[in-house]
Parts: structure tokens; C-alpha cells; sequence
């Protein structure tokens, strides 16, 4: 789920390490759409070894699509996701390693969040039912009839969990995809794909990172290896900073806030649910079909390069006079750490600490305030100095009282704009306003005009308007000229200039915020200083377990915050001498299992008979963790999808104490269901792996063998043959019916597993030796002012710092001469001119020294001539340049180019139309002139136009 706001905070903070994704698009060519070879280099001009897919980020726009309709059926989603991953692919072009990852059983502390979005959903699901019917029954009572609107089942959320026939089905389909993929894609000739599907545990990310570790540790491990990770998720930056991979990068959608999306009821543009008058689609003409499509562009990618975001932290994480070392790259460990304090899925944020407010910024600043009185790093390599850590968390504690009430004064400032603002509007503005298509829009803020949908809905909410607004014996008008209600009819509740507030029974901006904080979230005194501890000590445990879990792997799957609030930052008081140690050992919940601890009864239909009527069934001993209804705490909050769902927790005893009854009943497929499975590893023919796993399979090898790390780009770990292989010469069956059968199939899968470790081995979070730190990138403003040798600094364009600058070539030039008038003289246009220095033309002349290229004015033959006024005489020794005018020299200074003054140059800028070639004579036949008028025609081409130089050239040329 990641860290809400992260990353909008962070893209604007370190702006420098966004760069916007290169895509080559597919071509047609008579109707046949021709694909793209992914073979050829990269159009980023980057190359990426391994690309790593983290599914869930991939699955869920793919089902909930903004920029088209939604897949009617399941077999329509799995060729949405099929194109999705060649579209990332296309992008990337990894060359060594694909790794895609399905979440599968997450650990418990995750499986709380997992529960509270899936009731969110369920309830939010029901209530927008209930007003849906409401309104449809609204509309049927009119004599209208609206049509349903096809969209997925509102329990599609749910499917995307392990355990679900959804999820077993996906991993069918991924499997004939990579098969069809290594057939016939010339860019998966060499590439390794390891598929880890929603059997094996854990989630997609951590899988992913527990990966890269694992190899890292390898002796045969590239330190220089290039990796880009595929997913939408805030938390995937700080799990890449933590690898300390020296290239790593995060490919994600481009984030557009305010997509106009359909009516849930009507599936029509331009109104909401509340709003919609069950009117038909207005028909659009000939091409009717496109009338429900939405009116926006394809979704965009972009990259987030983490070398560049290291380049910001060490300059803000640098400190001098330390009493120890300075280590970076702890510097980033503990960077990471503090985030954990806004946020995660794990843990709930500190009350005084609002990544909206500068959480991490002001974190930051205690840090290095307090860092030369800790003596050290708050961590190493996943493990917590909480000694340290005490000392920041009472340092935020000193200033939580401040925190607190100038939030409460910037939250009146607000509430006070908007009220005047609100005022302002209604004063100043129309009291109606047609929206959709018909809304005004200022100049030159549309980019593009939006389709027409619906004006018979937007007629209608006019005429109704006009109806309820026409003046009456009973209507007078207020100052400003707009209608007003007497007769003692009150102003409705909308209309006020005052929102309806929740109420909060904290007011944490007054004295005595902390006795009303834990006697209202926690229903406890704030004296009883022993329940106090035991939130902190659940907190610290929490804050260890998911370090751990970002840098070591899962330190227990039981571990999970058993409380819906945290503690304040003042209460971390001896957390020093807390114990921070979890159970080994412990495994994690099978797959249905996981389905009875986080889907809500109205999702029962996902499970088993039997299991589903331990959600519903009054008698049932587990009924209490299945409310039909719950409480959602604003918490200080606007909107319900920000605040605390009142969940009852899931006790884990009871749980498998109640299913031990029904496990009997499963079917032998839903017992392998409920199994957990493993990674499959995936080569073509091609692939110098491929001879040794089909070689295993003739052979019948059952036992376990390593990998040549030399065949197979240096990845390591253990193979077994596996049951449900895809094998060469052998058909693979297309689980889509709308796609063909494999019948000559060259690739072979095989079962993978990582390399394995001692349970107390600790992965070291730092720099591999031979890793090679990436050329800076950033910006004078990120950095300095001018590179080391003072030279000024070129701003970097992608990922490649030599990258040319897009620009015309001279035919594309010649064509603007044709195309344009050319007496334009319009500034910021394109000028009727060459610019100096343009590519080929037969009037730029050599450099000299650091000068910039200008028009040759002169022959290089032409005798010195005498110099008219304000013009000098003197030439450079230089071969055959041209002498340098004090016109010249005037153009050439540094910051005196714009496009714009070189109009007239025009007749000499491009190759001659048909009728300018009599002005070829003005090159040659002055052999015969004076020096000065020589020097005059020479000059005509610049001082007058075109037209007039012709003129000139003609009545010469006669005489």
C-alpha cells in the first residue's frame, strides 16, 4: 500500500530524480500491427540487466483501468495484463533477469491492514449499492428507466489475494505467457525469468528484495548490475535505498490527479451517482461505438532514478565535526528508519507527525542536531540502537506541544481562506455555472476540446434550474443581484458558508492532549503508566520488526501492533532496556487461512462452504471477528477512507482452533490451493541454461542441484524438476481461449529456490567492493553553481549525459522556409533563418577559438577592403575565415543570440525557391566594383528583404 503523500513530497523535494520514460510505439502497416524488436538498444539510452514486476501494482490497473472500460469477464483481464507487462517490458528491455512477484501470504502485522481495506471496501461497497438503488428508484418513480452499467463485481478488490481460484488462474495464464514470450519475442532470447507466484509467501516487494540479497551475498554477484523495479508503491523507494545498489531504478505510472471518471450508475461522463438523472445517451453520430470512451490519454510512465536521490541525501545527511566516522551509507540507513515514523503498513504514524507538516524534514534536522550526542548511527544492517533512538524520539517530544497548536492554527487559517474565498465566489460569480463540456474555461488552459457527452443531461440541469430561480410574488433580491427565498423559507445546509466539522474530543492544541488522547483511543487513564509502557513497547517492537523486515527479511510471521493508535513521541522514555527479540521459527498462514483472517463475510463466496459459515453462522465460535458493522474513526481526519477502522484483531489460536473442524471438508483442488508453492525459473532454446535444465529432466535427477553461476549471468541457487514443467516439444495449452495453443514450444521451466543462509546471518547493508558510483546529475540548483574546472553547467537530459539535443536538420528548415512567411517577425517564432552554426549550411564558417559560428559575409578570396564606418579591418590568421565586422562581433558576444534578430537573414538561410535564383549573382560578378560597393551588395541579403534585394539585382544586372 506504501506511505500516502510519500512520494508526492519526495518528487518535489528532489525533483532532479524524476526523468520521463522514452516509449517506442507499435506501427501499423495495412491494418496489421506491427511489434515492436525489443532486441535493439534501449530509446532511453540506458540498458537495464534485470527488471523486477511487483504483479500486484500491474494487476489492479489492469481490472480498474481509468483511461478505458473495465474488463467484462476474467479472460479479458489476463490479455490487459499481458499487454501491461509487454508495454513495461517495451520501456525497459531488461537483458539478464525478468523476475515477476504475486503477493502471497503476507505476515500477520500486514494482514491487519489487508483486513481493514477489504471491510472498508465491503461496507463502502454496500453503501454505494444502497444509493444507487436509492436513485434508480428515484428515477424509475419519474418514468424513466436507466439502464445498468457493466462494471467488474464490486468484490473484485478481493480476488487479488492468495488463496482465490482469481489468483491460481493468474499463475496459469503467467506461465503460458512467459512460455509464448521466449518462443517468439527476439528480446527474451537470453533473458532468465523466474516467476514467484501467489503460492509462495510473502509479498511481491519483499520476495523481490529478499532476491537481490540473497545474490548480493554470491561471490559471483555483478556490483554494477542495472535494476529497475516495476511498481506504484511509496515504500518500493525506501526498500531500493536499502539494497545499497549503486543503479537502481523505480519505473511507475505518471500520477494525474482529478481524472474525470463515469457515473456508476448510468456508466456516462460528466455527473456523479447523487447527480444522475437516468437520461440516455445522446447519440454522437456515425461512430457511436467511441461515445462511452473517456476522454483522456494513455497513461504514462515515468522513472525514478534512487543514484540521483543518494546524490541529494549525502548533501543533506553531510556533517561535519562529527566525534566519529562519517558513513553514508549508514547515513541512508537511518534516513529510511526515520520515515518508518510517518507511516508504513505495519505501524500507525505518530500523532505528532504529518508528512503533510515537514514530518521527515524536521526529523531530519533533530538528527542531525542530536547525532553528536548519540556518538553513532541509530542503526546497522536492520538492527535498532534504541538508546539513540530515545534520544530523537524525546527531543520530537519536546516540541510536540508546538506541533500540535500550530496545526490547529494553520488548520483555522485555512478553514478562514476558504470561508472568504466561498464568500468571494458567491459574490463575483454567475449562480450557475454549466459543468462538463459546457463549463467556461480560461484561454489557452484547454489543450484539447472534450468530447461532447450527455447535452440533454446538461439541458435539463439547466432548464431546472432556470425553473427553481424564476422570480415570484414571494422572491426578492439581495445587494449583489441574485434571487432570494422570503416568506421564512430557510437557506439549505449546502448553501452555508460553514462545512459540518467532526467532532473532536482530543483538541490535542489544548492543555491536557495527552489525558484525553488515551482515555478516548485507548479508554485508559493517562496515569496508568503501565499500559502507557506497553503501547511503547508494542511501538519499538514494531519499529525493529520492520527494519528488519526492509533489510534482513521477515523476523517473525506472528509479530503484529496489536493497538489501532500509537504512542506519542514524550512517552519514549526508557526505551533503552525494552526487549526487541521475535520467536524463530514461526511460519506463516496458508492460503486460506489468510482468507478467513482478513475477507469480511460478504466475501465468503471466495471460500469454501463450510469455512463461509463460520462468518454467518451465530453459533460460531470465531462470529466476533466477522462484524457486519463497525466504527470508522475520523481521528482528526476529513474523509472516512483516512481514518481508523475499529476492527476487532484476529486471535490466531482461536482461528486454527475453529478451522481444525473444517479442514476435513476441502476438495482435493482446494487443498492444493491451500498449499504454499515456490518460484519457477523460465529460459528459451537459446539460453545457455537451457541444455543443462532439459538435461535434468532426461536424467530424472529428484535431488536438488546448484546452478552454473556461468551460465546464467550470475544468478545462483538450487534447482528441482518440477511436476506442472513447460517442456520443449511439448504443447502448452492456452488457459485463454481467445488465444492460441503452444504447439511448437521451444522453452523449459523448472523449479527455483535462492540460495539459503544460517537463520542468524546478517546481510551487511553496504556498497559491494567493485561497484562503480554513477557520474553526478544533478542541477546548479540541486548542487553548484559550475562543474569543477568552472566551466558553465549543461543541464542532463535522461539517463545519458552526452545525449544530443533534439534539433532541425536542413531539410526540415528548408520546409519552414516554404511553409512560413517570410516578412514574419513575430518574437518567440521561428525565425525566417538558419541560427547560426545550423547543420550544413553553405554560409557557416570554421570556429574560431570559443567563438560561436556566423555567416560568412565576405569570400575568402576578397581583397581587404576599406572599412565603412563602425566597421574594423582586422583579420584573423586563421585559413580561409572570413573577416570578423564589428556587426559580427556585436551577434557573437556571450547572451546576445535570439532567433529573433536574425529576420533578414533569410534569403541566404535556406536553398533558393524557383524564383530566387537570380539572387545567385550576389556571390559572384563584383570583381570589376569599388571596394565599397562591393562591400554594399555583399551586405544587401542582410539589410534588406528579399523582395527589395531582387529588385535591386534585376535593375543592376539590365544596366
Amino acid at each position: 500500500m506504501g506511505v500516502p503523500a510519500f512520494f508526492r513530497w519526495l518528487s518535489r523535494k528532489y525533483p532532479s530524480i524524476i526523468v520521463n520514460c522514452v516509449e517506442e510505439k507499435a506501427k501499423e502497416c495495412n491494418g496489421v500491427k506491427v511489434p515492436i524488436d525489443t532486441s535493439k538498444p534501449n530509446p532511453n539510452e540506458v540498458e537495464f540487466d534485470n527488471l523486477y514486476l511487483d504483479m500486484n501494482g500491474i494487476i489492479h490497473p489492469c481490472t480498474h483501468p481509468e483511461d478505458k472500460p473495465a474488463p467484462k469477464n476474467e479472460d479479458e483481464m489476463m490479455v490487459a495484463i499481458f499487454e501491461y507487462i509487454d508495454r513495461i517490458f517495451n520501456i525497459v528491455r531488461p537483458r539478464r533477469l525478468l523476475y515477476m512477484a504475486i503477493d502471497g501470504v503476507a505476515p500477520r502485522a500486514k494482514m491487519n491492514q489487508q483486513r481493514s481495506r477489504r471491510f472498508r471496501a465491503s461496507k463502502e461497497g454496500m453503501e454505494a449499492a444502497e444509493e444507487k438503488q436509492k436513485i434508480r428508484q428515484e428515477i424509475l418513480a419519474k418514468g424513466r428507466a436507466v439502464a445498468l452499467s457493466e462494471v467488474f463485481p464490486r468484490e473484485s478488490p478481493c480476488l487479488m489475494t492468495s488463496g482465490t481460484e482469481f489468483m491460481d488462474n493468474l499463475a496459469k495464464c503467467l506461465r503460458y505467457y512467459i512460455a509464448d514470450r521466449l518462443n517468439s519475442d527476439p528480446g527474451w532470447k537470453n533473458l532468465t525469468v523466474i516467476l514467484s507466484d501467489a503460492s509462495a509467501p510473502g509479498e511481491g516487494e519483499h520476495k523481490i528484495m529478499d532476491y537481490i540479497r540473497r545474490q548480493r551475498a554470491q561471490p559471483n554477484h555483478d556490483p554494477n548490475t542495472h535494476h529497475c523495479l516495476c511498481g506504484a508503491d511509496a515504500d518500493l523507494i525506501m526498500l531500493g535505498l536499502a539494497t545499497h545498489e549503486p543503479n537502481f531504478t523505480i519505473i511507475r505510472e505518471e500520477f494525474k490527479p482529478n481524472k474525470p471518471k463515469p457515473c456508476a450508475l448510468c456508466n456516462q461522463m460528466g455527473h456523479e451517482v447523487k447527480d444522475c438523472q437516468g437520461l440516455p445517451r445522446e447519440k454522437q453520430g456515425k461512430h457511436d461505438q467511441f461515445a462511452d470512451t473517456m476522454p483522456v490519454s494513455e497513461q504514462e510512465f515515468i522513472f525514478i532514478r534512487l543514484c540521483v536521490l543518494r546524490e541529494y541525501l549525502e548533501r543533506e545527511l553531510t556533517m561535519a565535526s562529527l566525534p566519529f566516522t562519517f558513513d553514508f551509507e549508514r547515513s541512508i540507513d537511518d534516513w529510511v528508519f526515520m520515515c518508518f515514523f510517518v507511516g508504513n503498513d505495519f505501524l500507525p504514524h505518530l500523532p505528532s507527525l504529518e508528512i503533510r507538516e515537514g514530518a521527515i524534514d524536521r526529523l531530519v534536522n533533530i538528527y542531525k542536531n542530536v547525532v553528536h550526542k548519540t556518538g553513532g548511527y541509530l542503526t546497522e544492517s536492520g538492527f535498532v540502537n534504541l538508546q539513540r533512538v530515545q534520544m530523537i524520539m524525546l527531543a520530537v517530544g519536546e516540541v510536540e506541544d508546538s506541533i500540535f497548536k500550530k496545526r490547529k492554527d494553520d488548520d483555522d487559517n485555512f478553514k478562514r481562506r476558504q470561508k472568504e474565498k466561498r464568500k468571494r465566489l458567491k459574490r463575483d460569480h454567475p449562480s450557475f455555472i454549466p459543468g462538463g463540456q459546457f463549463s467556461p474555461q480560461a484561454l489557452g488552459n484547454r489543450s484539447s476540446p472534450q468530447a461532447i457527452c450527455n447535452p440533454r443531461q446538461a439541458a435539463f440541469e439547466m432548464r431546472m434550474h432556470n425553473s427553481t430561480t424564476s422570480a415570484s410574488p414571494n422572491t426578492s433580491l439581495t445587494p449583489d443581484g441574485s434571487p432570494s427565498l422570503g416568506g421564512g423559507i430557510k437557506r439549505k445546509s449546502e448553501d452555508s458558508d460553514s462545512e459540518p466539522e467532526p467532532e473532536d474530543n482530543i483538541r490535542l492544541w489544548e492543555t491536557g492532549w495527552k489525558q484525553r488522547y488515551y482515555k478516548n483511543k485507548f479508554d485508559v487513564d493517562a496515569s496508568d503508566e503501565k499500559f502507557r509502557r506497553k503501547v511503547v513497547q508494542s511501538y519499538v517492537e514494531g519499529l525493529c520488526w520492520v527494519l528488519r523486515y526492509y533489510y534482513q527479511g521477515c523476523a517473525s510471521w506472528n509479530w503484529y501492533y496489536p493497538f489501532h493508535y500509537a504512542p506519542f513521541a514524550s512517552d519514549f522514555e526508557g526505551i533503552a532496556d525494552m526487549p526487541s527479540d521475535f520467536e524463530k521459527g514461526s511460519k506463516p498462514f496458508k492460503p486460506l487461512e489468510q482468507l478467513m483472517g482478513v475477507f469480511p463475510a460478504a466475501s465468503g463466496n471466495f471460500l469454501p462452504p463450510t469455512w463461509r459459515k463460520l462468518m454467518t453462522d451465530p453459533e460460531s465460535s470465531i462470529i466476533d471477528f466477522y462484524p457486519e458493522d463497525f466504527a470508522i474513526d475520523l481521528n482528526g481526519k476529513k474523509y472516512a477512507w483516512q481514518g481508523v477502522a475499529l476492527l476487532p484483531f484476529v486471535d490466531e489460536r482461536r482461528l486454527r482452533a475453529a478451522l481444525e473442524e473444517v479442514y476435513p471438508d476441502l476438495t482435493p483442488e482446494e487443498t492444493r490451493r491451500n498449499s504454499l508453492g515456490g518460484d519457477v525459473l523460465f529460459v528459451g532454446k537459446h539460453h545457455p541454461l537451457c541444455d543443462f535444465i532439459v538435461e535434468q529432466y532426461k536424467s530424472k535427477n529428484t535431488e536438488a542441484v546448484d546452478i552454473p553461476p556461468e551460465l546464467c549471468h550470475g544468478i545462483q541457487g538450487k534447482l528441482t524438476l518440477n511436476d506442472n514443467a513447460v517442456l520443449p516439444d511439448q504443447v502448452v495449452e492456452s488457459p485463454v481461449p481467445m488465444l492460441r495453443d503452444l504447439t511448437q514450444n521451444s522453452a523449459v521451466s523448472i523449479s527455483f529456490k535462492d540460495p539459503q543462509f544460517a537463520e542468524d546471518f546478517v546481510f551487511k547493508a553496504t556498497v559491494l567492493p567493485g561497484a562503480k558510483k554513477p557520474a553526478p546529475v544533478l542541477k546548479p540548483g540541486d548542487w553548484e553553481k559550475t562543474n569543477n574546472d568552472g566551466r558553465p553547467w549543461r543541464p542532463q537530459l535522461g539517463f545519458n549525459r552526452d545525449r544530443k539535443p533534439v534539433h532541425l536538420d536542413q531539410s526540415a528548415f528548408r520546409t519552414l522556409g516554404h511553409t512560413m512567411p517570410r516578412d514574419r517577425a513575430m518574437p518567440g517564432l521561428y525565425p525566417n533563418a538558419v541560427p547560426l552554426a545550423a547543420y550544413g549550411s553553405p554560409y557557416a564558417r570554421p570556429l574560431m577559438g570559443s567563438q560561436q559560428q556566423i555567416p560568412k559575409l565576405l569570400p575568402s578570396k576578397c581583397p581587404l577592403l576599406p572599412a565603412p564606418l563602425g566597421c574594423s579591418t582586422q583579420l584573423s590568421s586563421t585559413a580561409g575565415a572570413a573577416p570578423l565586422l564589428a556587426w559580427n562581433r556585436m551577434l557573437q558576444s556571450p547572451g546576445q543570440f535570439q532567433p529573433a534578430q536574425y529576420q533578414g537573414l533569410g534569403p541566404m538561410a535556406y536553398p533558393q525557391r524557383p524564383e530566387d535564383r537570380l539572387d545567385r549573382g550576389r556571390q559572384v560578378g563584383h570583381e570589376g566594383l569599388s571596394p565599397l560597393l562591393a562591400l554594399f551588395l555583399q551586405l544587401c541579403p542582410v539589410i534588406l528583404p528579399s523582395s527589395v534585394y531582387r529588385v535591386i539585382s534585376l535593375s543592376w544586372k539590365s544596366t
